[in-house]
């Protein structure tokens, strides 16, 4: 079984290495550093996620992330490189496809696509199909917030109805798997995705909040 999201990770650490830690990235105010840092932190301190959102923890939880961040570059990367620890479940394999397949597949494409003159990368049809597949199983999530029905349509790997149409209409969304996926994560803005609909639901959507 090929391990996908073991390999997307060992491909976006050797980005990371590449450009070092100051190149730019998709993610808003992120530069590489800062996304090594959140990498390293989901897979060894997700303490630290969730503490953030708690009052009276928050200072100290910044803090410590504040500290990993100023690691040693190369060090985090090769914390990236490494995964997560044994007792994380998704050490696991199948674990791991499931639930950091589409996460380090995005992030890689962050990295990727923040660079001036980029291109999208050939990707194998099994690789494919595993992005479709997570995608059909995370849609429904990432297209809540929607104020139009959503129907997404991979070239060669079918058609999806991710969300019901409500007061308005629906938009279909047409593109590769991997295309999708980033749409569907808010990279709207690189995400080579054919929107068809009526044109104020397009609007619409296109001025609606989507991804995690």
């Amino acid at each position: 079984m090929t391990r996908h999201a073991h390999s997307e990770r060992l491909l976006l650490a050797d980005s990371l290495d590449r450009l070092g830690p100051d190149a730019p990235t998709l993610c808003t105010g992120w530069k590489t550093r800062n996304l090594a840092t959140h990498l390293v932190i989901r897979d060894s301190r997700p303490d630290l996620v969730v503490g953030r959102f708690v009052p009276f923890v928050s200072t100290p939880v910044k803090n410590q992330i504040r500290r990993i961040a100023r690691s040693d570059y190369s060090q985090l990367v090769s914390r990236v490189r490494q995964g997560a620890p044994a007792w994380n479940p998704t050490s696991w394999q199948a674990v791991d496809e499931r639930a950091n397949l589409l996460e380090f597949f995005v992030h890689h494409e962050d990295v990727l696509r923040a660079e001036d003159g980029w291109a999208p990368r050939p990707l194998e049809t099994e690789l494919e199909e595993h992005l479709w597949a997570g995608l059909r199983r995370f849609a429904r999530i990432a297209f809540r917030r929607s104020p139009t029905g959503i129907v997404l349509v991979a070239e060669g790997f079918g058609r999806h109805a991710a969300r019901l149409p409500d007061e308005r209409g629906t938009v279909v969304l047409r593109g590769r798997p991997q295309e999708l996926v980033l749409y569907a994560f808010g990279r709207t803005g690189v995400a080579r995705v054919d929107l068809s609909g009526d044109a104020d639901d397009i609007a619409a959507l296109q001025a609606g909040q989507l991804g995690v």
